[in-house]
C-alpha cells in the first residue's frame, strides 16, 4: 500500500521535507501576530522572524520523524501510509545526518536573529533561547534516540505545547512583551487542531505502529476511543475559540471561524463512524486543511474587529 519509488532523488527529498505540512507550523505564529495587531503591538519584523523559525521547526521534525522511523524500521511496506524517502531507499542515514544537522544551524541562525530583535531584557532572551533549545530537542527525539516520546504516547502532549501553547503565547509575548490570559484560549484551540492532524495520522498507521513497538496514544486508547478522541479535539477547538470572543474579543467577525464549523464536524462524524484504518488515509490532508481554514479565520475575525 506504500506510495512507488520516487522518480528522482529531489522528489524524494522533498517527500521527507513534507513542505505540506508548513501551512499548519505557520498557522499559530499567525493566530498569535493576529492577536497582537489586535492590541496595537504587532511587529511585522518579529512575525517574519517568527514564521521563518516555525517552519524551519517544523521542517526539522519532518527529517527527524523519518530518520527516527527508517532506524528502528518502523515504517515498513504493508503501511497505510506513505513512505518517505529514507525508508526507499533514496536517502541514506548520513546524508539525512547532514540534513538534520544544516536544519539545526538555520533554526540557530533565525532563532537567534529573533530573540535578538524582540528580546528588550537579558531574562527575556536567555529565557526564549531555553524555549528554543527545547523545541529543538524535542522535534528531534519524537522518533530517535533509545526511548522516543513519539513511541510512547507522549506526541500529543507535545504537539499541543509546542504548536499550541508555546508557539501562539511566545508569538504573542515576543511582541507584546507582556503575558496575558487572553492567549490562552487561542492557543488551546491551535494546540488542539494541530493534535487532531497528528492523531488522524495515528489513526490511519495504528495497525502498523502497533505490530512495530510504536505505542502512539492512539494505539494506546483503541481505535473506537482514538475516534472519539479526535472527534473530541475538533469540537474542542471550536468551543475555545467560542469562548474568547464570548471573554475577550467580544465582536460579531470574531465568529468567522464557524464558517469552518461544518468542515470539522462532518470530519468528527465520519471518523467517528468509518471504523477501517484504511478510511483514514484520505483524511489527513483534509484534517490539515480544516485546521488551516479554521486557524486563518479566526485571525481574519481578530484583525477585522479591529477595523469595523
Amino acid at each position: 500500500m506504500s506510495d512507488s519509488q520516487p522518480t528522482s532523488v529531489t522528489q524524494a527529498w522533498l517527500e521527507s521535507l513534507r513542505p505540506r505540512t508548513l501551512p499548519l507550523a505557520f498557522a499559530s505564529i499567525v493566530c498569535g501576530s493576529a492577536l497582537a495587531y489586535w492590541q496595537g503591538v504587532f511587529d511585522p519584523a518579529v512575525a517574519l522572524l517568527a514564521l521563518l523559525t516555525a517552519g524551519l521547526l517544523q521542517i526539522l521534525s519532518n527529517l527527524a520523524n523519518d530518520y527516527g522511523d527508517a532506524v528502528k524500521g518502523s515504517d515498513k511496506e504493508d503501511r497505510i501510509g506513505p513512505l518517505r524517502g529514507m525508508q526507499k531507499g533514496m536517502i541514506t542515514q548520513a546524508q539525512m545526518k547532514r540534513a538534520l544537522v544544516i536544519t539545526v544551524v538555520l533554526i540557530c541562525l533565525s532563532g537567534l536573529s529573533l530573540v535578538a530583535l524582540a528580546c528588550h531584557t537579558f531574562a527575556d532572551f536567555m529565557g526564549f533561547l531555553l524555549l528554543g533549545v527545547l523545541s529543538i530537542v524535542a522535534a528531534i527525539t519524537y522518533t530517535v534516540g533509545t526511548r522516543p516520546y513519539g513511541y510512547m504516547g507522549l506526541g500529543d502532549i507535545s504537539v499541543l505545547v509546542f504548536f499550541g501553547w508555546i508557539s501562539v503565547a511566545g508569538t504573542w509575548y515576543l511582541q507584546a512583551h507582556s503575558l496575558a490570559p487572553l492567549v490562552i484560549l487561542p492557543a488551546t484551540a491551535c494546540g488542539l487542531l494541530a493534535t487532531a492532524v497528528l492523531n488522524i495520522n495515528n489513526l490511519r498507521d495504528i495497525d502498523s505502529d502497533r505490530e512495530n513497538g510504536k505505542s502512539t496514544l492512539a494505539v494506546r486508547l483503541g481505535p473506537v476511543i482514538a475516534r472519539r478522541y479526535h472527534a473530541g479535539l475538533l469540537i474542542g477547538s471550536l468551543v475555545c475559540l467560542a469562548l474568547f470572543n464570548l471573554i475577550w474579543l467580544k465582536s460579531l467577525w470574531g465568529w468567522l471561524f464557524v464558517l469552518a464549523a461544518p468542515l470539522l464536524l462532518k470530519q468528527a462524524a465520519y471518523v467517528v463512524r468509518e471504523q477501517s484504518p484504511v478510511a483514514m488515509r484520505p483524511m489527513l490532508e483534509r484534517t490539515v486543511k480544516a485546521a488551516l481554514l479554521t486557524n486563518l479565520l479566526f485571525a481574519m475575525g481578530v484583525v477585522l474587529s479591529t477595523v469595523f
